[in-house]
């Protein structure tokens, strides 16, 4: 599929062929949910922890006779009916690691792809040259590309400081290589900004 590929100021320049087998499949809804509920999930570190009445500290002595007082029979303060006693049936540490088979996360991923090219949502740019560290260059970038009121997600070819630096500041704009990117992450954003030189870094890591 031929798609235009725009300059700073947002003007074409040239165009792009995005290969159908990575940007023009019918999206998969199915496999795009699994692949964002195993990212989310393998984002907890499951330390969470309460303590039982055998954990809390205390409650050793029996906190009064059996009988003759004319109150319920207790047997230590750390029951869990009581103020300060233990928890029952609390959340314990434990993993919440999911996994997905390799071809599920792939078609995830070009789901994704392909889900924002349908929606005109992917915008091929030219690739981004600069020289300093500067947060009002990339935001005259941005206006120019009209995504200054949209959630957009810039993929680059490899990590330059300049370009992320540039960027950080902007809180609708978010820079990532393009062969690291996740399926979460196309989907939590509504735009997808791509510089000329990421697309075949897409398309190569399909080819492992």
């Amino acid at each position: 599929m031929l798609v235009n590929v725009l300059n700073i100021k947002g003007q074409n320049t040239s165009q792009i062929e995005l290969p159908d087998d990575v940007f023009g499949i019918q999206p998969h809804e199915h496999a795009m949910h699994l692949a964002v509920r195993v990212y989310l999930s393998n984002q907890r570190q499951g330390t969470h922890k309460t303590k039982t009445r055998t954990e809390v500290s205390g409650g050793g002595k029996k906190p009064w006779k059996q009988k003759g007082r004319g109150t319920a029979r207790a047997g230590s303060t750390r029951s869990p009916v009581w103020v300060g006693g233990g928890t029952v049936h609390g959340p314990k540490p434990h993993l919440y690691k999911l996994d997905l088979p390799k071809k599920v996360r792939r078609l995830a991923r070009k789901s994704a792809f392909s889900l924002r090219l349908q929606e005109n949502n992917l915008i091929v740019v030219e690739d981004l040259a600069f020289h300093e560290i500067k947060t009002k260059q990339m935001s005259d970038i941005v206006k120019s590309l009209n995504l200054i009121n949209d959630k957009t997600l810039f993929l680059i070819p490899e990590s330059e400081k300049n370009i992320v630096l540039s960027s950080r500041n902007l809180p609708k704009l978010t820079t990532s290589v393009a062969d690291k990117v996740s399926t979460y992450d196309i989907l939590k954003h509504k735009k997808l900004l791509v510089s000329k030189s990421s697309v075949e870094k897409i398309v190569n890591t399909f080819l492992n």
